[in-house]
C-alpha cells in the first residue's frame, strides 16, 4: 500500500504544472493548487503583500504536497474513510473539493445509508462508508470511481466550456474521464464508443 506522501506525489504528478485557464473556474493553478486556495491559507508565496498569479508560479511542488496532505487529507478527515477509498476520495478533493465527498455521500444514500450529503466527513459519513466496504469491500472503490466519472459528465453536460476536460477533440477521454478511470478496475472502463455515444449529444 502507497504511503501518504506517494499518494500526494502522485497527485502532484497527475495535475501538472502552471496553467492559467480562462475556461477553468478554479483560475491559475500550479501542480493543482489554485490561486484561490492560496488567498484562503494566506499564502503570499512572493512577499509582496498580495496573493495573485506570480505567488501561484512560485509554487513549489513540495509546497504543493504539504499543502494536499494537510488540507485535503487531514482537515477533511479523509483518513478516517475505509483505506480502500483513501486514494480515489483524496484525488477527487484535490479535483473538486467537498464535491468529492458529496458523491461518496450519494452513492451511499444509494446503497441505502440514511446520511445527510453535505460534504462533510463526519460520523455518519464514516460509518455508512465503512459498512459499505464491509459490505462489499470488492466493489466500493470501483462504485465510487463510477460516480466520480458521471459526476464529471454530468458537469460538463450542463457547462459546454468544460467539455474540453472531458473529452479531448478527437473525441477521445478528456482528462477527467480518464483520470476517474485510474481509480476504477479495467472492466468498469468504457471503450471508446461509449464514451463517444455518451458525449454524442455535445456536438
Amino acid at each position: 500500500m502507497r504511503n501518504l506522501r506517494q499518494l500526494a506525489e502522485e497527485i502532484v504528478a497527475r495535475e501538472g504544472g502552471f496553467v492559467d485557464d480562462p475556461d477553468d473556474p478554479g483560475g491559475a493553478t500550479n501542480f493543482g493548487v489554485t490561486i484561490h486556495t492560496l488567498r484562503r491559507l494566506g499564502l503570499d508565496l512572493t512577499g509582496d503583500g498580495q496573493i495573485g498569479v506570480d505567488d501561484v508560479r512560485a509554487l513549489t511542488r513540495e509546497q504543493a504536497i504539504d499543502i494536499f496532505i494537510e488540507h485535503y487529507w487531514r482537515k477533511p478527515r479523509i483518513d478516517e474513510l475505509p483505506e480502500v477509498l483513501h486514494a480515489s476520495v483524496f484525488d477527487m478533493y484535490v479535483n473538486a473539493g467537498a464535491n468529492a465527498v458529496r458523491v461518496l455521500q450519494r452513492l451511499l444514500v444509494e446503497m441505502g445509508y440514511d446520511i445527510d450529503v453535505d460534504g462533510i466527513i463526519g460520523p455518519q459519513t464514516i460509518r455508512a462508508a465503512q459498512a459499505a466496504a464491509l459490505a462489499a469491500p470488492e466493489h466500493i472503490a470501483d462504485a465510487y470511481g463510477i460516480a466520480r466519472r458521471d459526476y464529471y459528465y454530468a458537469i460538463a453536460d450542463a457547462r459546454p466550456a468544460s467539455r474540453k476536460y472531458a473529452q479531448r477533440r478527437d473525441g477521445g477521454k478528456g482528462g477527467w474521464i480518464a483520470r476517474a478511470e485510474e481509480f476504477i478496475s479495467a472492466r468498469y472502463h468504457l471503450s471508446l464508443a461509449e464514451h463517444r455515444e455518451r458525449t454524442a449529444a455535445w456536438g
